[in-house]
Order: structure tokens, then sequence, then C-alpha cells
């Protein structure tokens, strides 16, 4: 193990309470902007000229860009020092940030998300490793508390400081809130985080450049493909089946090269531990299901039920209230019972709330939901702690930097796949529901002539001549059959997540029984 693991702190020259303050601040802004941009999609959509859909790549193009620079920073840190590469990823998202703000075209956000996705993917494990070496073996439980907590409390105020900033002012100052944060975080590290011996010592050799070419290459593939698939349909198109080919074929060139390369970017030989393995498949998994989840409720309140995004964003903000009551309790628990017991209640409540959210319709409330967003919220901190903790439990000291790359690609990748694919579900199924709906809305039906008959009635009462009122019904109708079409389609979406997370419950007892052990505090992000 390195220095950094004895007892006395690598860092000591400043308050290790301060370094916690400042690397905290690059950590909860990086996880404040993806909940910030999920309330605005809306908005940028229709200022950008883009559909929904469409809008949605503002987050997989971020997940992306920064599932692509986790296994290389690592790397970088060595090379260049991990305060000064910390430093310039947050100027990098800073300055990518303001350029998202000033997007004056659906290309030209998606790019700049992109170059903040790259910026923001190195942000948190640096962020972790600074905070454990810069407090002592029996501090470092409070420390990586207090850390979480921050992490936690971010998913709170996104949505609902993305609404008013949304609403107040324009959904931009969703992404220039970024630069003051970024301005202050840069001179609390200047000042107070030093490198460690062993950092600036470090010949960490050549950068494996055609691994990660291999790896940028073939996740763009799969970006572009998640992306414009529902618009092209998919396989029918003959560049996504291209794309797809040039995906497999990088993706197979990557893993050739990690496995004979003599210093890869990442080793793929830690997925010959069982539970690192599982453990992957299974933050891949719920990476889909909780991404998926932050982006269709606000869609689903402002599409559907006509909130505006702080409204919006005020009724999905208690998940992260769950998550914060979750956090003591995990805390206490993880080093108590066997891991498996937490990481599969928390399956089980995402997919109770998941059913929850699948009984809605268009008669609820602002707080109809709050339960079940609640409990999601509680099973997600009942899931990323334990789950990690779990994965990386068997792994040796000088694997564990290596598998936390990995174990967050794949939950940023799962993440990327879960957003595209409840979009499609989305379009699909309404599709589908309006041609069931349509079926039953023959205008010889008693009930569909008495509603035709009643808003035609209400329509001549507010002036409207008989011609354009039986005209206008009709469309009311249709307005009505294309809303329910809808609202079905997100019912379909809710309980397809229920499913996905109890079918990952007799995978998660397919891991090894672990109790608290080493791998809980780097890999808890």
């Amino acid at each position: 193990m390195p220095a950094q693991t004895k007892d006395r702190p690598a860092q000591s020259a400043s308050d290790p309470w301060l370094i916690a303050m400042a690397v905290m601040l690059a950590t909860f802004m990086e996880v404040l902007d993806t909940s910030i941009a999920a309330v605005a999609l809306p908005y940028i959509a229709g200022s950008l000229s883009a559909s929904n859909d469409e809008a949605t790549w503002v987050l997989t193009s971020y997940l992306v860009a920064n599932a692509v620079i986790l296994p290389a920073s690592s790397w970088f840190s060595l090379r260049f020092g991990r305060k000064r590469f910390l430093i310039a990823c947050i100027i990098i998202f800073t300055v990518a940030s303001f350029a998202c703000g000033a997007a004056q075209s659906l290309a030209w956000i998606l790019i700049a998300r992109a170059i903040q996705g790259a910026g923001g993917g190195a942000l948190q494990p640096l962020s972790q490793a600074i905070l454990l070496e810069s407090f002592p073996p029996q501090k470092r439980g409070a420390a990586m508390a207090v850390f979480a907590l921050g992490v936690v409390v971010a998913p709170v105020l996104g949505p609902t400081l993305g609404g008013w900033l949304t609403d107040t002012y324009s959904w931009r100052w969703a992404f220039y809130i970024n630069i003051p944060v970024g301005i202050f975080a840069v001179s609390m590290i200047s000042r107070y985080v030093e490198d460690p011996s062993y950092i600036k010592e470090a010949k960490p050799g050549k950068l494996d450049a055609l691994g990660l070419g291999f790896l940028a290459v073939w996740l763009g593939c799969l970006q572009v493909i998640l992306d414009k698939g529902q618009e092209d349909d998919w396989f029918g198109a003959r560049w996504i089946r291209w794309a797809a080919a040039i995906l497999v074929i990088n993706f197979i060139a990557f893993l050739i090269r990690e496995f004979r390369h003599e210093q890869p970017l990442v080793d793929l030989r830690v997925f010959r531990h069982r539970n690192f393995a599982l453990g992957c498949l299974l933050i891949g998994l719920f990476g889909a299901a909780i991404y998926g989840l932050v982006t269709l409720l606000p869609l689903f309140y402002q599409e559907l039920m006509g909130y505006t995004a702080l409204a919006a964003g005020w009724a999905v903000s208690p998940r992260g209230i769950g998550a914060i009551l979750a956090m003591p309790i995990i805390g206490y628990l993880t080093a108590k019972i066997d891991n498996r017991w937490l990481i599969a209640a928390g399956f089980v409540m995402f997919g109770i709330a998941s059913v929850w959210f699948g009984r809605a319709n268009l008669d609820i409330g602002q707080w109809s939901l709050l339960w079940p967003i609640v409990i999601s919220g509680f099973g997600s901190g009942c899931i990323f702690v334990p789950l990690s903790t779990t994965a990386m439990a068997f792994l040796k000291n000088e694997e564990i930097g290596n598998a936390t790359g990995l174990y967050n690609l794949l939950r940023n990748v799962g993440g990327s796949v879960g957003i595209s694919v409840v979009n499609t579900i989305v379009a699909r199924r309404e599709q589908l529901h309006q041609t069931e709906l349509a079926h039953w809305l023959t205008p010889g039906r008693v009930t569909v002539e008495q509603a035709v008959d009643e808003m035609r009635h209400f329509l001549l009462s507010q002036g409207a001549s008989p011609a354009t009122a039986m005209q206008r019904a009709y469309g009311l109708i249709g307005q009505l059959l294309s809303t329910q079409a809808r609202l079905w389609s997100y019912v379909d979406d809710f309980r397809y997540m229920a499913l996905l997370c109890f079918a990952c419950v007799p995978i998660v007892f397919a891991l090894k029984r672990s109790v608290g052990v080493k791998g809980a505090l780097r890999a808890g992000h």
C-alpha cells in the first residue's frame, strides 16, 4: 500500500477540514450539475429548437465523456501531479459550464457538455483520494461521512435550485452557477492542498494512448447509437449498423490491448474476482434505473402535469432527503451485518417505489408521489455504499485504484444506456397506446358521441361558431387521447424499472458475504 495509508496523514501542512471543504466543493459542483440539468431539459429543448428526446443527449453526452476519462485519471494524477490535475479538471469543467450556458444550438451544448464531462470525470475519485490522505485512519470514517453527506445533499438542492434558476432567470443559469463555485474551489485547493511525496516521486511510464483511443471510440459510438437510435429506427438505419460494427471492433481491440499490454490503461484482470464482476454488473443495472428515474420524473411533471421547472424541482427533491436519512443507518449497519441484505433491501425498496410510480394518473397533486420518491432515495442510499464496499471487499490494496475507475465507468455507461432506453420506451409505447385508444374512439360509440357533444356545447357557450365548435371538440378529444397515451407510456417505463430492480435481487445473493471490510472508504462514491 502506498505511503498515504500509514497512521500519519500524507498531507499535514493544512487543517484537514479545510482540505475536506476544498475538495467537497469540486465534488458537490459535479454532482449538483447532473440533477440541475435534468430539470431544465424541456426548456433547453424549447430554446434550442430540439425535441425532448434530443435534449436528453445533454445528459448522455456528459456521462459518456465522464466515463472515458475515469480509467485514465490515475495516470494523469501521477504524471502531472494530483493537485495540478485536479485544478485543471475544475477549470475545464467551469469553462465548459460557461460554454453550455452560452450555447446557441444543440450541437454547441452537446460538445460543451462532453468537455464538461471529461473535466468532471476525475473530480470524485481525486477528491476522495485527497480526503483519505488528509486524515489519520481513526478520523477517516467521520471525514467520509461528511463527504458522503455533501454528495447526497447535491441531488436535493439540484432540482430545486435548477427549477428556481430556470423559472426566475433562464436555464442557462443552471450552468452559469458553476462558475463562482469553480473559482472558489480552485482558490481553496491552490491554498490548502499539497501532493504527498509518493505522487511527486512517481514515474507512471507512458500513457496507454492506444487503449484510451479504443475506449473513447467504442464509448463514443455507443453514445451516438443510443442518442440517435430511436430517431432513426435503430438498426433499420444503415449508418447505425456501421456504427455498431465500429463499436464491436474497437471494443474487442480494447479488450485485447488491455490484456496484452505491459502497462494497460486499466487492468481488466480485476474482473477475476467474483464480487467485483457482479458488483460492476449490479451498479451498471442500477445506474440505468437511477438515471432513468432522474430523467423521467421531471419530464413527467412538466410534460403531463404542466408544472414549472421550480415546481417539478420541488416535487422530485425528496429523493435526496431519503438518501440523507439512509446514510447514518447504512453507515452503522455496514460494519454490523451482511451487506448483501442491505443491497437487496435497497433494490426491493427502489422496485416498490417504481411500482408506486406506475400507479400515477393525471389527477395526482404535487405531493401525491412524495412517499415513493423518498423511498427511492432511501433505497439508493442502501445500495451505493454497501454495494461498492462488497464489490471491493476482496481486492488487494494495490488493485482498488484501478477497480474504482472501472466500477464508476460501468455506472456511467449503465446510466447512459438507461436514459436512452427509458426515452425509447416512452416514444414507442406512446405510439402503441395511441393506436389502442384510437380503436375505441369510433364515431358510432355512445360514450364518444356524448363526450364530443358536451365539448361542442361548452365551446358554443363560449362564443364559437357551430362548425368551429365541432372541429375544436374533435381536436380536444384527440389531445386527450395523446395525453393519456403519453401517461401510459410513462407508467410502462416505471413498471419496467421495477422489474429490473427486482431481477437484481437474486444476483445480489451470488456475491460473497462481506461485513464492513477494507474497500468501503475508497469505493463509496
